[in-house]
Order: structure tokens, then C-alpha cells, then sequence
């Protein structure tokens, strides 16, 4: 064949270009593409902590450790009883004595504080045993003379005052991270602070990325008339990034069907393969031409009526993805979220992209020190058609704030007070935001953590706010939650949970926990006694001291039950009193790091502290439900979850009783 004779016959193809064989609509494009893969993570893999950031846990993470494993001052001052402090004012202060010693960090304490003195300790110190609050070093002055120095106190300071009690932030035992989390700054924060260096993640699917076509040059290269430069590979790379999977760039293949062949089959290699340009079926069409040689299946879709993207051709081969993108930057990387991304997060174990800034309402008024642009770190909770932003309420020192926040709202200088109701502009932490399916708010429990974490295997997006059994309750009220974990116990008839329910909400009953006064092992003033015995031997000691609970907690109610009982004309409360606990876990923290002798807690989370435990009473830790939520899909999951006998047996084995 002579040169003119190649030319006619070129020409000859070119003309007789083959439409497409079968343009269908996306959604059948996308069923015959994924009745041909599976859609599931590939595997797993361990990192260091510095090889984690952006990748997705495949196992959940549970403390073993107390954050902080210590009660924390939280500003420079002086540990004090906060009882030596009331009534303080610049025109009347209180007088103290000082004990001779300075508390700094990493450093304990050697002094008790005594009624009527104080220690100088820094932030984030160790507050010594005896000391209930800090008081802020500016609402002091020193008074010394030759013999003697004195410390003038002007405003008064509540028990608990600018301190973190051990285990407030993360406790022993808590799910900190759950399976599928995607680990940012913030888990990789949370995970440093309980002491893991190593972590395990899903493998990250790798794409090979091949562009084609003799026109196309790699940027930084000499342009030339008729080049284009190949911002598809960077696109597509970039993208791939993004999503979690790690590319594998094979760089740009010129129109030569040997060489795109074994590119191909290069590519095949990873887990993807990703083409762009010569996806239709024209006599210069290689991409085409080289895919459609694979099997099993081979090519499932070509052709599909998008705008733009109508050329892109989907092939399956051994169970892997070929996609040929089509050349035009624009139709490529259209087509690729349309079709290659949700493979890549499902490979990847990641969730869908949503927005970026979001308005909410705030649930509940928020005040704010005037002079100061405050960042208001927010959990966001749907509440009908609407969103309600939590304020994270941990404090400055918690890693877990930013774990479980959704996004920040800006309070202006000279705002000091944002009322319930208003509407916000949240930022998000992440581009992507997914409103959770199942919200539970109220009171923690180690048993729901481990129903929520089932929730999320079954694939329900889990947001939970612990806010204690009266919060939760108010939540579902409003109709902010799915479930609030509850164990109210009414003082007048002793039935759990049903008095408090208010109208518009219903019941599902959860399980038991016995309840009990929680003491280290050895402490002769418990041991073998009965709970009234202890508790009139603790409250006789004026050194014992006890931890007590939230205002609004069932336990709360049981400890002044018991109180009441042992001790019926006593005037003061018990040493200790005044110090509330938001957890069992952070009862059990306390008593078992001495900062605290007794107090009343669950078996369970007893147990988990190697303390000993004496029984007081079964208490029913249930959930309410919003009506207009109860037959969701989400809450008859939960329903039916608590009905299956696998999780019933774990439920026991953790302590509970069903």
C-alpha cells in the first residue's frame, strides 16, 4: 500500500467513526458498573501517628488512660478550700495562711491544705490533696510581715473552681474514636493524649492515573503548536488525594497502542485504573480500543447521557475499575465524582462530601467575656428542618472538644451574651459535614457506646452529646435527639425514668446497672459494711472525703437519698460534697488516685478501676424518644439492635442486666 493509499484509508476510518453502541441514563450506568465490584475497604494496615493524618480508622479506639490522669489547675493561683473563700470581696477579703511550699507542674504536692490555708500552684499543676478550687492569682494579695505571711483573698471561688478532675476529659475504659473516623489533626490529638503511637487504618486504594493522546505534554515542558499541557493527571491526582486513595501517576502516553497497552496492564497492578482522552470510538481512539479488549466483564457502560460527559466508558476487569474519562478537563473530572469517586471512598472507607458553612440555631444562651473575639467550637444536631449547634463544653484544656465539634461560630468583642434561639453561621472544621442519622443526647454510659458503635456497623452516622439525664430529656423535648440515655429515679415511688417523661414522649427500655459506693480495697472504713455503715463511718472522719455527682444526675439523687438517711439532722454536708462529677468514670478516677475516698458509681466502670465496690441498688438506664421519631428507621434499628442476642450477651459480659 502506498503512502496516499495509507492516507485514504485512514481517512476512510476516521469517516466511518462507530456511534455509541448504548447511551443510558447515569443511574443504570452507575447499577451495571457496581454489580461488578465490591464496594468494600481493601484491607488494613498499622501507621505511626505521624503516618496517620487523613486516613480512616478500621478498629475503635477505648482509652487506657485517664485524660488528664490527675486533677489539673487550670490557671496560676492558690489551691484552696473554696468554704475559706465565701463571702470574699475587694472591700472584705478573706485571710489565709500559706503553706511553705510552691506546686508546679509535674511536681506533687507534700502539704494538705487545711481549712484556713493555701498553696501557690501553677497552671496546670497537681492539685494537692485537701484543696477543692483554685483561686486566679489576680483576686489575691500577698500580706507578709517578719513573722508571718498571709494571703488576702477578694473574690470568692465555687468548689471545683478552675479545676479539671482526672478523667473529666477522656475517661478510662470511653470510646474516644470510633471505627471509620477519619483521623485529622484533632483525632490524631486525642490519640497522642491517651498515649498511642500506632494506629490501625485502612489500606489507601491506589489509582493509576494515565493520561493519553500525542498532543498532550507534561506541565513545565517547552509548549509547542497544537500541545496541550495535562491538567487531567493533576486534577484527577489531586482528587484522588482527597478521597483517600494514594495515585499512582504513569504519566502521559502518546498515540501508540503497544505502549497504552502495556500502560494498561501496568496500571492493573493497583486497584484502579483511571484514563483520560480516547474514549470514543474514532480511528485515533487508543483508550477505547485497548480497554475493550479486557473481560470479565469488560466493558459494562459506554455512553451515558450526561452533560458534559456523554463519552465516558466504564469497564471492569478481575473485580478492578477501568474508567476512560473523556479528554476535556471539565467533562473528566465531572465524570469522575459522578462515577470513580464513590468507588474510591467506598475502597477507602470514607464518607460523602457536604458543605462547608452551615446556619443553625443555638439551643440554649451563650455568654461571652466582652473585649474578647470568642471562638465558639459547636456540635450541630438536627432539629426538624433545622440545625441546633451544641457548644462544646470541655474547656480550653480538652483534646476531645475539637474531636467531637462540628465547626465554630464567631462571637464579636463586644457581644457578651447570645440568646437560645439565635441564629448562627457555623464554619466547619472539615469540608465535609454529614448530618448524623441517629443523635443521642443525655447521659454516658459505657453500655451506649458500645450500642452506638454497633450503629455505625450498620451503618447509621452516630453523633452522641452527653449532657446528663435532665439535658437529654430537655433535648427530646425539643426534638433534637433520637434517644436520651436516662436514669432518673422518681424520690417519691422509686420508679425509674417514666414519672419524668413529658408529653410528646415515649419509652424504650434499655437495661440495669447496680449502682454502688465505689472505695479503694483495703479502706477499713468500708470494708465489710454495709452502704449505711460506710457512709456514717466516711461522714464521722472529717478527712474522708467523698466525690459527688452532677446536679440533675440519678446518681445525684441516690447519694442525697443516702445522706439523708444516714446522717437525717446533720447541718454541714459531707467533705467532699461540693465537688460534682459529670461520669462514673470520673467518680471512679477520683477515689482511685486519692484525691477522693468515696463516692457512688456503676459496677461496671468500678471494676474497669480495680475498686471495691459495695452494692446500694439497681438502677434502669433507659431511653426517651421523641414521638414523631419513634417509628424512624433510625430508632427501630436501635430498637431492634437492643433485641438481638449477640448484643444482649455483651451487654451482660460488660455488666449490665437485662
Amino acid at each position: 500500500m502506498t503512502a496516499d493509499d495509507m492516507s485514504l484509508h485512514n481517512l476512510d476510518e476516521a469517516a466511518r467513526q462507530q456511534q455509541f453502541l448504548d447511551v443510558i441514563d447515569r443511574d443504570e450506568a452507575r447499577a451495571r458498573f457496581h454489580a461488578h465490584l465490591t464496594l468494600q475497604p481493601l484491607g488494613t494496615e498499622t501507621v505511626t501517628l505521624s503516618g496517620a493524618l487523613n486516613r480512616v480508622l478500621s478498629d475503635e479506639i477505648r482509652a487506657t488512660v485517664d485524660v488528664p490522669g490527675f486533677d489539673r489547675a487550670n490557671v496560676d493561683g492558690f489551691a484552696v478550700q473554696a468554704a475559706d473563700t465565701f463571702g470574699a470581696s475587694e472591700d472584705a477579703p478573706r485571710s489565709v495562711s500559706l503553706n511553705d511550699e510552691v506546686i508546679t507542674p509535674g511536681v506533687q504536692a507534700g502539704i494538705v491544705v487545711q481549712p484556713g490555708t493555701a498553696t501557690p500552684i501553677a497552671t496546670g499543676a497537681v492539685v494537692p490533696r485537701g484543696a477543692d478550687a483554685i483561686v486566679m492569682i489576680e483576686h489575691t494579695d500577698m500580706v507578709a510581715d517578719a513573722t508571718d505571711r498571709s494571703l488576702e483573698i477578694n473574690r470568692a471561688v465555687a468548689a471545683g473552681g478552675h479545676i479539671t478532675f482526672a478523667g473529666t476529659d477522656i475517661a478510662k475504659g470511653e470510646t474516644v474514636i470510633r471505627r471509620g473516623a477519619l483521623l485529622t489533626s484533632r483525632e490524631i490529638g486525642v490519640l497522642a493524649a491517651i498515649g498511642r503511637d500506632r494506629v490501625e487504618v485502612f489500606r489507601k486504594p491506589r489509582v493509576a492515573v494515565i493520561s493519553t493522546g500525542s498532543e498532550i505534554i507534561p506541565p513545565g515542558s517547552p509548549s509547542t503548536p497544537g500541545a496541550v499541557y495535562d491538567s487531567n493527571a493533576a486534577i484527577v491526582s489531586a482528587a484522588v488525594e482527597e478521597l483517600g486513595g494514594e495515585p499512582v501517576l504513569l504519566g502521559v502516553i502518546a498515540d501508540d497502542e503497544t505502549k497504552l497497552r502495556a500502560a494498561v496492564q501496568q496500571g492493573l497492578d493497583c486497584d484502579i485504573v483511571v484514563l483520560s482522552g480516547g474514549t470514543s470510538k474514532g480511528a485515533g481512539d487508543l483508550s477505547y480500543r485497548v480497554v475493550s479488549e479486557l473481560s470479565d466483564p469488560g466493558i459494562v457502560a459506554h455512553g451515558v447521557a450526561l452533560k458534559p460527559g456523554k463519552p465516558i466508558c466504564l469497564a471492569v476487569t478481575g473485580g478492578k475499575p477501568v474508567v476512560i474519562l473523556p479528554g476535556f478537563p471539565t467533562s473528566a473530572i465531572f465524570t469522575f465524582h459522578e462515577f470513580v469517586a464513590p468507588v474510591i471512598r467506598a475502597l477507602a472507607a470514607r464518607k460523602d462530601a457536604q458543605a462547608a458553612t452551615v446556619t443553625a440555631t443555638l439551643p440554649l444562651r451563650v455568654n461571652s467575656e466582652r473585649g474578647r473575639t470568642e471562638y465558639l467550637l459547636v456540635s450541630l444536631v438536627r432539629r426538624g428542618d433545622d440545625l441546633a449547634a451544641y457548644p462544646m463544653g470541655k474547656g480550653s484544656g480538652s483534646v476531645t472538644t475539637f474531636s467531637g465539634a462540628d465547626g465554630f461560630l464567631t462571637i464579636d468583642s463586644q457581644t457578651e451574651m447570645l440568646d437560645a434561639d439565635t441564629r448562627v453561621e457555623v464554619k466547619l472544621l472539615s469540608r465535609e459535614l454529614r448530618p448524623a442519622d441517629f443523635v443521642a443526647i443525655g447521659s454516658h454510659c459505657v453500655g451506649l457506646d458500645y450500642l452506638l458503635s454497633r450503629m455505625e456497623e450498620r451503618g447509621f452516622a452516630v453523633k452522641v452529646l452527653n449532657v446528663g439525664s435532665l439535658g437529654g430529656l430537655t433535648a427530646a423535648a425539643r426534638g433534637e435527639c433520637d434517644i436520651a440515655g436516662i436514669h432518673l429515679m422518681d424520690a417519691a415511688t422509686g420508679a425509674y425514668n417514666r414519672p419524668f417523661l413529658k408529653p410528646g414522649l415515649t419509652l424504650i427500655e434499655g437495661y440495669r446497672r447496680l449502682q454502688g459506693i465505689v472505695y479503694r480495697p483495703g479502706d477499713a472504713r468500708f470494708e465489710n459494711k454495709t452502704a449505711e455503715q460506710a457512709v456514717a463511718a466516711a461522714c464521722a472522719d472529717a478527712a474522708c472525703a467523698m466525690v459527688n455527682r452532677n446536679t440533675g444526675s440519678g446518681t445525684r439523687i441516690l447519694i442525697d437519698q443516702l445522706l439523708a438517711k444516714v446522717r437525717p439532722d446533720a447541718e454541714a454536708p459531707p467533705a467532699g460534697y461540693g465537688i460534682q462529677a459529670k461520669s462514673h468514670n470520673a467518680v471512679a478516677a477520683a477515689v482511685a488516685r486519692g484525691s477522693a475516698d468515696w463516692g457512688v458509681a456503676i459496677e461496671t466502670v468500678a471494676s474497669l478501676y480495680d475498686l471495691a465496690f459495695i452494692p446500694l441498688q439497681e438502677e434502669h438506664y433507659d431511653f426517651a424518644v421523641p414521638e414523631d421519631r419513634a417509628q424512624s428507621a433510625a430508632v427501630c434499628a436501635f430498637s431492634k439492635l437492643l433485641q438481638d442476642a449477640e448484643v444482649r450477651d455483651e451487654l451482660r459480659t460488660m455488666g449490665f442486666q437485662l
